[in-house]
């Protein structure tokens, strides 16, 4: 067996593994924080601390009231977020980062980074890609 077979047999060990998404972590966190909503809703917490649910909705802006609930519903499952709710009338209820959350927000601001400087260069990627498709 050569060293390239061992290899080949190595990486297919290691795929194998991860072929459920239950499986693999990566690919499980990013089926659960990969929407559209999760990482803006991570990171304005983390901006800006205990947020109460409408507080959440106008920092957002463009989210529907039942989208931003059921993103709050997965991500406070997940314990990435609490929810406090105050027995008062009107209900008061306030959500705030758990320290799970907190630690995925170094994560989340490498990824912000990489996306404002690289942007420029997808767009032209993209304009061009859609160019030579047409032609």
């Amino acid at each position: 067996m050569t060293i390239v077979d061992n290899q080949h047999i190595m990486i297919a060990e290691n795929y194998k593994n991860y072929s459920l998404v239950d499986d693999c972590p990566v690919r499980n966190v990013l089926d659960r924080v990969g929407d559209k909503w999760s990482i803006l809703i991570i990171s304005i917490l983390g901006e800006c601390g205990t947020l109460r649910f409408n507080q959440l909705n106008h920092a957002i802006g463009n989210i529907s009231q039942k989208m931003l609930t059921v993103t709050l519903k997965t991500l406070e499952a997940d314990g990435l977020i609490s929810r406090k709710i105050y027995p008062q009338i009107p209900p008061k209820v306030e959500y705030t980062l758990t320290l799970l959350g907190e630690s995925l927000l170094p994560a989340i601001e490498s990824l912000t980074h990489w996306a404002k400087e690289n942007m420029p260069a997808i767009l032209a990627n993209r304009a061009n890609y859609k160019t030579a498709t047409v032609s």
